[in-house]
């Protein structure tokens, strides 16, 4: 592998390359880094979790949900780790990089990037449906809405890093606040037997009222489960825009994961108790479904419905962040086009930011179809998580003597734990829909193509995540000696 010291071009001198590629720094403290971790997510507590009932049903999704929990807890616990070692804008990228080498850190980036161009493309049609459902600005077509999320919320991470994080910030407040005061309200009508009214099938094996679709239903429930936590492993890729990276990032992302256990604890079990995990399996707005056993609207369904919208923009804006922070570390290093990592005056990756964001646009436009590429995106990040989780593993067994600010509690342990899970995740999106599956392998295949063919060999030697990898180079070739 030949590996070049950042110089792009003979028109760009050498000691402008990173000059032109700098974020803001020291734009968020720990407290707006928790609420972006929270927003990455908050839109699968408003829908989506619950096709999981269809898959295995209450008892079936609820230990997915569990299983899933526990894989992200044990991962999050680990990237904290890892962000205190390596604060870069690479994230699980940079991680991989270190313990696995180039072709490591590129699978690594290459699946995270999958994810977070995907999934803002899916909330954005989710979106519109929702405008179009609550009648707003009298829309019958999705395509305005989804143009109209792109241009905006584009425009607002534009504008400055600490404008876009105080924004997600606020949204989130009343995303979480609302789903809140739903389960207030769907408790008073909580009833144990609902849980399990979902008919089991005769031919499942291990089937009863509990597992309708018997043992091999929570295996299937597990890309659902991943619903109520996808997303929170974004929080370590504001680590150049974070102030005291070391500290900071290990605390939001603990108390971010905190959060959430604690919002899915509440809208599963206060959903399926008031409704009933029946009428909710293939529900669009689960929520609101669940406070209109007779179909009628309340003054608090209405609430949760707009509320419902707040989430999804939450999580639709925080994912645009966090998809062009990824691409951008990969592209300033040289695995992706370089230009692709070029900031504004304002330190904003203005490329990483409008090229994803108008392929996300062009897919919602041209499909509609928001839970296969949410499928799609849930592929890449069950190959990221697997490798992220290796990462931390290797760097254990490889350099037990690196600096590490913040130490994963049970160490390898833990993080073998998410690996197990990760990849048993990763067999159960095939259970599921096959064809998002290939999907992204394709996309992943074209990916693999290019770094093997070109990038690989163009790498830029001065990217943060490069030199921290030839600096581990360098001290392992002195022990040798």
């Amino acid at each position: 592998m030949t590996v070049e010291s950042s110089s792009p071009s003979p028109a760009e001198p050498a000691d402008d390359y990173l000059e032109r590629r700098t974020l803001r720094r020291g734009s968020a403290g720990w407290l707006l880094l928790t609420g972006l971790g929270v927003a990455y997510v908050v839109s699968g507590d408003y829908s989506g979790w619950n096709f999981g009932l269809a898959e295995g049903g209450f008892g079936g999704l609820a230990i997915a949900m569990v299983l899933m929990g526990v894989m992200y807890a044990c991962m999050v616990f680990s990237l904290a780790e890892l962000s205190s070692v390596l604060p870069t804008a690479g994230g699980g990228y940079g991680f991989a990089r270190r313990a696995l080498g180039p072709w490591g850190g590129f699978l690594t980036g290459t699946a995270i990037l999958i994810e977070y161009v995907l999934a803002p493309a899916a909330i954005s049609i989710f979106i519109g449906d929702y405008v179009e459902s609550l009648g707003l600005f009298g829309l019958t077509s999705g395509w305005p809405v989804y143009l109209a999320c792109f241009v905006l919320f584009i425009g607002i991470h534009l504008w400055g890093v600490g404008e876009a994080l105080r924004f997600s910030f606020v949204v989130t407040g009343i995303a979480v606040a609302a789903l809140l005061v739903f389960a207030v309200g769907a408790f008073l009508d909580f009833d144990a037997s609902k849980l399990n009214d979902i008919p089991v099938e005769a031919d499942a094996f291990g089937a009863n009222s509990w597992l309708p679709m018997g043992l091999l239903g929570i295996w299937a429930a597990f890309p659902f489960g991943m619903w109520f936590f996808l997303g929170v492993e974004g929080v370590p890729l504001a680590a150049e825009e974070t102030k005291d990276p070391a500290r900071t990032l290990p605390r939001a992302i603990r108390w971010s994961m905190a959060v959430l256990v604690v919002l899915a604890l509440l809208t599963f079990f206060a959903s399926a108790g008031a409704r009933g995990a029946n009428a909710l399996q293939e529900a669009g707005n689960p929520l609101v479904e669940a406070l209109q056993p007779d179909g009628e609207a309340t003054a608090l369904s209405r609430v949760v419905n707009y509320a419902g919208l707040a989430g999804l923009v939450a999580s639709f804006f925080s994912l645009i962040y966090a998809g062009s922070r990824q691409l951008f570390a990969l592209s300033r290093a040289g695995y992706l086009p370089r230009f692709l990592s070029l900031t504004s005056s304002r330190k904003a990756p203005y490329l990483g930011l409008l090229v994803p964001g108008a392929i996300g646009f062009g897919l919602a436009a041209a499909t509609g179809d928001g839970a296969r590429m949410l499928n799609v995106a849930v592929f890449g990040a069950t190959i990221s998580y697997a490798l992220m989780s290796l990462s931390h593993i290797v760097l254990r067994r490889r350099e037990p003597g690196l600096e590490r600010p913040y130490r994963t509690p049970g160490g390898v342990l833990t993080s073998s734990v998410a690996l197990v899970l990760a990849c048993a995740a990763l067999v159960a999106t095939f259970l599921v829909d096959v064809t998002a599956a290939l999907i992204a392998l394709v996309v992943y295949g074209v990916a693999i193509a290019y770094f093997g063919m070109y990038s690989r060999k163009h790498l830029v030697a001065r990217a943060p995540e490069e030199e921290f990898a030839a600096l581990a180079a360098a001290e392992a070739e002195l022990a040798r000696d």
